[in-house]
């Protein structure tokens, strides 16, 4: 069962698939803890909290309101709400905290793609055509490491960069690993500050990555 905080359908911002028509499954609960963190509504689950699916498709605004619910449940209201969009983008919270083989599964079953948004901190479950985003969160309150077997499984390592520090940090974590030379690296300014979108320019062209805009915040869509 998962823990479902909201599912929408909208366009993805940032990343590899900017710009793509993408339904957000967006799962509740998220150990990390990242300061800047822009949905921190959904880091605890507690059980006043529980709902229903209809309240939690009925949302408008942020909260911590969250329903239990199969794969095949998902599934099903996806196709209930008659959403168009094949992408799926699995995000939290921490999504990975969960086992996400059967909910890949049945999205793939119905001829959709998957994505999961993850921090790098747990392992990846889920099928081998998921394309896994991963965005590293070093150093942060929950005291997590990111792992190995994560960033070995990422085809997108899409960094938060605030200052140079952070660059070093994800120089740290890829000179750890034999990354895949397919692997896709990405810097994303934070919080749309004009000295770190400036840095990530600079490195990005320096070093061939690519630069990640969250355009969703410019346009004002979720």
């Amino acid at each position: 069962m998962y823990k479902i905080n909201e599912m929408f359908e909208t366009i993805q911002g940032e990343g590899v698939f900017t710009g793509v028509p993408a339904v957000f499954v967006r799962l509740q609960q998220c150990p990390v803890g990242c300061a800047w963190c822009d949905t921190k509504h959904t880091w605890d689950a507690t059980p006043q909290d529980e709902t229903t699916f209809d309240t939690v498709l009925e949302k408008v605004e942020d909260n911590p309101q969250w329903c239990s619910a199969s794969a095949a449940d998902v599934v099903q209201r996806y196709q209930a709400q008659g959403y168009t969009a094949k992408h799926i983008v699995i995000t939290g919270g921490e999504p990975c905290i969960y086992n996400l083989h059967a909910l890949t599964e049945a999205f793939e079953a119905i001829g959709c793609r998957c994505q999961i948004e993850t921090s790098g901190t747990y392992p990846v479950q889920a099928t081998e055509n998921t394309w896994v985003t991963v965005s590293p969160k070093v150093a942060m309150k929950g005291k997590l490491p990111v792992i190995d077997s994560a960033l070995l499984r990422a085809n997108e390592i899409k960094h938060p960069v605030a200052t140079m520090k952070d660059i070093d940090n994800l120089d740290e974590l890829i000179t750890r690993v034999d990354l895949p030379v397919s692997t896709e690296i990405a810097l994303q300014p934070i919080s749309q500050k004009q000295r770190a979108t400036e840095l990530c320019i600079e490195v990005c062209v320096k070093r061939n990555w690519r630069l990640s805009i969250q355009t969703h915040k410019y346009l004002s869509i979720a």
